[in-house]
């Protein structure tokens, strides 16, 4: 078919190289990536097999899989059992059975147990509870701790500096409780399943489906039984499809499908980028004569330079032993590549204010997960026809108190309240086929949650300026603590997290102390602690969109940032077999489901997908 010369001997290879591809994977926008490789400077190893990025309706190993899903309907399917969805459906089912009517709720949760993937501070207003069950006392909430104590410090190096907490600080934590959230959620998974939500932990929402006039259909679950190199397994099962009038997305921060609804209804065009911190966290038992139950500290300053966001946090809980809780939080707008916040944590637990309190202690419980840091201006649009956000997916925290549990509660509560009416009707009024309930932006916009947002929408963003942290906080004092939020503007961010990295030539190395093995640990020790599991015989579910970019790109210009930003351990650069270059190595059963990498890779070609349901963390009571 092609005369042999009319070609060079680099074309033969390519042709060559080119014609393997297709006998091997049989997938027509793969050959053109590959061929162009091989033809260059070599071929970049392949790291990823997962199917949303090679389509198995191309690849011959898929032929004759009966690829057929059930469906089932409900009248409101809820994806992720964090406070946001819990609450949503709990207020779906009171208002149910207030009316009289039959309301089929169900949700649907990735982690194996309600509250299995739950990790927060965590320090909770209890406003959105009062309104949800005024008795929750009764009902045996587990908020066993008010807050008796509020410590709030600058720290240098080798010193605290003291900072009044005065009432109206955003800060002050008088009323609030210290809980252990996945406790509190699962706790709220129980009050759900007695109003008669239907629950189904352990199957997480892979994909969202549409009806024909584009609204949202529903939503279907992730196969099962799929080998590392994107092959059916003998065991393979397809997931199942949940139809209903209505989706309500609360996946938590940087839901992987809020994204792909981001762009399909253009969601984010008229709202500033939303910025992310990573927030780390341990459990210790200490030593009974150092524990203060219900005293809070929360510091900034050291070992963060004053141009990085960031502080620290170290709640005594009173459980019948006696814990603490500590955490660390870094704003993922950082530009030194060679950070790592979680030695950065490690550090700080060094601090002469810090360590004493853990001497002689005992940590238990290690995780780590992204928080929004936006604001009211990142906020996306929050309805579309068939589906709408809730909770910590759109991004309703509120920074300055470092709180957003009550905040996704409410913003739950006020997504059911504007969907029964709808969904309950006796005849549908929709001009889609998918409920489209703008009326639940309208309620947000008219309750304490926007009120509070607003006020605190330029504590965040004015960090940026030539002195940073002291910088904001002059800021904080004048404009929230005098004017309390009403000065006539609003202040942008600077930016994607991801756009802000400085190339590695132009920064500076950071010696970080080795761990000490007492106070201070390394990676993977500190991720055994996560209870992390995954299918090791499953595609890797952190997906890159380029496999050659890594070593390409994030190697070549920021000495792979991917190494130091993960706080599991999931990405290693390693030398190449043949001793020629390096590769990426995914450990992707390490992951905690963080999200970090998705936000922070200045590429942006890290992509991640759910993995099979039930995989990932275990944190008990995080």
């Amino acid at each position: 078919m092609f005369p042999a010369s009319r070609y060079s001997s680099q074309a033969h290879r390519c042709i060559r190289a080119w014609k393997t591809v297709q006998t091997e994977y049989a997938a027509p926008q793969l050959y053109t990536t590959l061929h162009r490789r091989t033809c260059s400077s070599g071929t970049a190893p392949r790291v990823t097999t997962h199917y949303t990025i090679h389509p198995r309706d191309k690849d011959p190993r898929w032929e004759g899989i009966e690829m057929e899903r059930f469906a089932d309907e409900a009248d409101v399917v809820i994806v992720g059992g964090g406070p946001a969805g819990l609450t949503a459906a709990i207020r779906l089912k009171q208002l149910a059975n207030e009316h009289e009517k039959e309301l089929r709720v169900c949700l649907v949760e990735k982690a194996s147990q309600i509250g299995a993937h739950t990790l927060s501070g965590a320090c909770l207003e209890p406003t959105a509870l009062n309104e949800l069950f005024p008795d929750w006392k009764e009902r045996g909430a587990p908020l066993n701790t008010p807050v008796t104590e509020d410590v709030f410090s600058i720290l240098t190096e080798k010193h605290r500096i003291p900072v009044p907490m005065l009432p109206g600080l955003p800060m002050r934590n008088h009323g609030n409780y210290i809980v252990r959230l996945g406790n509190f959620v699962r706790w709220l998974g129980e009050q759900a399943e007695e109003l008669g939500v239907e629950l189904y932990p352990g199957y997480a929402a892979a994909e969202v489906l549409f009806h024909e006039d584009g609204s949202v259909k529903g939503i279907a679950t992730n196969d099962v039984g799929v080998a590392k190199d994107g092959s059916p397994k003998d065991v393979f099962e397809r997931g199942m499809e949940l139809h209903a009038k209505v989706t309500l997305f609360g996946e938590g921060c940087h839901g992987h499908l809020a994204k792909q609804l981001y762009k399909q209804f253009n969601l984010r065009e008229n709202c500033e980028p939303q910025t992310y911190a990573i927030g780390l966290k341990e459990l210790w038992t200490i030593d009974e004569k150092k524990w203060r139950p219900g005293r809070v500290e929360h510091s900034v300053g050291w070992p963060l330079n004053r141009n990085t966001y960031g502080g620290s946090f170290l709640y005594h809980l009173n459980e019948g032993e006696p814990l603490v809780a500590l955490g660390f939080v870094v704003g993922l707008d950082y530009t030194n590549p060679y950070l790592s916040p979680f030695r950065e944590f490690q550090r700080w637990k060094h601090h002469p204010f810090v360590a004493p309190t853990l001497e002689g202690g005992h940590r238990i419980a290690y995780g780590a997960r992204a928080l929004n840091e936006g604001g009211l201006q990142s906020l996306p649009k929050l309805t579309f026809p068939g589906g709408l956000l809730i909770g910590c997916s759109p991004g309703f925290m509120n920074v300055p108190k470092i709180k957003g549990t009550h905040t996704a509660m409410k913003s739950g509560m006020l997504a059911a309240e504007a969907i029964f009416p709808k969904v309950t009707a006796e005849s549908l009024d929709s001009e889609t086929t998918g409920l489209h309930v703008p009326e639940y932006a309208d309620s947000l916009k008219n309750s304490w949650v926007w009120k509070e947002l607003y006020a605190v929408r330029n504590i965040r963003p004015s960090f940026h300026n030539y002195f940073g942290l002291y910088g904001g906080m002059v800021y904080t004092g004048i404009f929230y603590w005098v004017f309390r939020g009403k000065e006539p503007w609003t202040l942008k961010h600077c930016g994607l997290d991801a756009n802000q990295l400085k190339p590695a030539k132009d920064c500076t190395p950071i010696e970080y102390p080795k761990p000490d093995g007492k106070i201070s640990f390394d990676l993977l020790s500190s991720v055994a602690l996560s209870g992390t599991n995954h299918e090791g015989d499953q595609p890797p579910h952190l997906t890159l969109k380029d496999d050659s970019v890594p070593v390409a790109r994030n190697l070549a210009i920021y000495d792979g940032p991917e190494q130091r930003f993960c706080p599991a351990g999931v990405y290693e650069y390693v030398p190449m077999e043949t001793g020629d270059g390096m590769r990426l190595q995914i450990n992707a059963q390490n992951c905690v489901h963080c999200k970090t990498c998705d936000i922070k890779d200045p590429s942006q070609n890290i992509n991640w997908v759910v993995p099979e349901g039930g995989g990932g963390p275990a944190y008990n009571g995080m």
